[in-house]
């Protein structure tokens, strides 16, 4: 462990808070401690954030694991203890000082934005990496907003969404495929939600105009095609869900399942063999969550466009509850972590 490691995880008197901190790999449940950390230094171009919410995501519990392996050896995680010893990303609070670089925020501003270590009280974050929370939404509605909207709207993007076209998500009930099937369909696109049975009427309320029940029913072997298909989860392969695009349809891939050595590498490979033979094209989309990008998704919200949707809000003293939950539990939407 480095000294910056050591320095993070050790409890210190007068400049400290409270934090989830991991000191190695594993379970959530197993590995994850609310603990008194010292407090984050402030470059230049950073803001000083007090959080007042964080919500889990899929991202959270490959940092907390590990996994997939190939994570740690491509430098993004430690490679035998995490390289970030507070987990969270997502986050929503007040700025408490801005660095002395900074211009676009002051105290007492609303923010909410994306960095590593949100599952703390007090949370370091650059100036690009923040924009102000939108004003009809509570901190815990705006905590849920950042990486699953951002990545949303990307991958819609990347596949070049138009109105009018028929448009696949798989994984329509999460935390992305919420966000991601009312913006298809504002964005005028004829949407087709596929999640379980408990969801489907949630899905439909989003928007959807047509929602396949997974457990009953395999959308790869039915006879509609898609324009564009959004897998955000299942253990369909790239050629199986090429089987019902159009001549010319996109797959546009964003989840990290896929096993805990390589993760979603398998298919990304898979796919990438197969474009070269198809007219489809099939490729993978990370998101990068910036303050241009969270303020392009406020303008939605503020204008009526797009609602998070929360499952369920845990404290911070159950912060590895909330990542189990989105790990194991297939929730509705977004899991808060309330600060």
């Amino acid at each position: 462990m480095d000294a910056s490691t050591e320095a993070a995880l050790s409890p210190v008197r007068g400049n400290a808070m409270r934090a989830i901190v991991q000191q190695k790999y594993g379970a959530p449940g197993d590995v994850l401690r609310l603990t008194e950390v010292a407090m984050p230094a402030v470059g230049a171009q950073d803001v000083l954030v007090s959080v007042r919410a964080s919500s889990a995501n899929p991202w959270d519990w490959h940092f907390i694991r590990g996994e997939p392996v190939l994570l740690r050896t491509a430098g993004l995680g430690g490679v035998r203890t995490p390289k970030f010893p507070v987990p969270g990303g997502d986050l929503a609070g007040t700025v408490e000082r801005a660095g002395s670089g900074v211009t676009a925020f002051k105290p007492g501003d609303e923010v909410y934005g994306f960095a590593h270590g949100a599952f703390a009280e007090y949370i370091a974050v650059p100036e690009g990496s923040l924009a102000p929370k939108p004003g009809n939404l509570t901190f815990e509605q705006a905590a849920a907003v950042p990486l699953a909207a951002v990545t949303a709207l990307q991958c819609l993007r990347a596949g070049g969404i138009r109105p009018g076209q028929h448009v696949v998500i798989v994984g329509a009930s999460g935390g992305v495929g919420t966000f991601a099937v009312q913006i298809a369909k504002h964005l005028g696109a004829q949407v087709t939600g596929v999640c379980s049975t408990r969801h489907l009427d949630l899905v439909r309320q989003l928007g959807a105009g047509q929602v396949i029940d997974y457990t009953t029913e395999d959308f790869t072997a039915g006879t509609a095609r898609y324009d564009l298909a959004l897998q955000l989860g299942g253990r369909y392969s790239p050629a199986a869900v090429r089987r019902v695009l159009t001549p010319r349809g996109t797959l546009i891939q964003s989840f990290g399942d896929g096993g805990r050595w390589f993760g979603p590498v398998g298919n990304l490979i898979k796919a990438a063999a197969l474009n070269p033979l198809a007219r489809q094209t099939l490729k993978s989309v990370t998101a990068k969550v910036t303050a241009t990008a969270l303020t392009e998704v406020s303008g939605l919200i503020e204008a009526g466009r797009l609602t998070p949707v929360i499952d369920r809000t845990y404290p911070l003293t159950e912060a590895a509850a909330a990542v189990e939950l989105v790990e194991q539990g297939s929730p509705a939407g977004k899991v808060i972590v309330a600060i």
